[in-house]
């Protein structure tokens, strides 16, 4: 059976605390698109976030809001951004460099926060059956097309809200060819 792919761009996952910071107070995100994940949006809001290096404009805020703030970006991103995120999975932010991040009404620099965001695949307990594995293991994929490729290391994530997808960042993505809307499978 086949995993859909998402490409997942540089992106800021905000708690409502900074949401609040810098776009003023009470403010509520709105949403621009759904994602693939249910209940997950893309904003219309944007931040610019700055690193001791480089800076980038205009980063994409996803909603809902979070508990705790987190920019994933690539490896390519933290290069330009002069900042040495480590890769990690979502909400592993202990110890991970900070960032200053700049809304239209205010800024916040998060002492930590920043991360390569670990591949991943979301799935529903049924959907592991399927695939005879379980939350938390890791797993190879294996990509088609011209240049074909195998990942190893892809984190499993099982939820019953989730739906099934691969999320893979992209510099992955122009490594192996891959585009939103492809499909992998799991070799082990």
């Amino acid at each position: 059976m086949n995993i859909p792919v998402g490409v997942s761009n540089r992106h800021i996952h905000l708690m409502q605390e900074h949401v609040e910071i810098l776009f003023g107070e009470g403010y509520t995100l709105t949403s621009l698109k759904e994602l693939s994940q249910p209940g997950e949006f893309a904003a219309n809001e944007t931040v610019k976030v700055v690193g001791p290096k480089g800076e980038f404009p205009s980063v994409r805020v996803l909603g809902p809001v979070r508990s705790l703030t987190q920019l994933e970006i690539s490896l390519t991103d933290s290069f330009s951004l002069g900042v040495k995120a480590p890769i990690r999975s979502s909400g592993n932010i202990e110890g991970t460099p900070g960032i200053k991040i700049v809304g239209p009404q205010g800024e916040v620099t998060i002492e930590q926060g920043v991360i390569i965001a670990e591949r991943h695949i979301h799935m529903t307990s049924d959907d592991a059956t399927q695939f005879n594995v379980t939350d938390g293991e890791y797993v190879s994929i294996e990509t088609v097309g011209e240049r074909s490729l195998t990942f190893h290391q892809v984190l499993i994530r099982v939820k019953d809200t989730y739906a099934l997808d691969l999320h893979i960042d992209t510099d992955e993505a122009n490594a192996s060819g891959l585009k939103t809307g492809d499909t992998v499978r799991i070799v082990k």
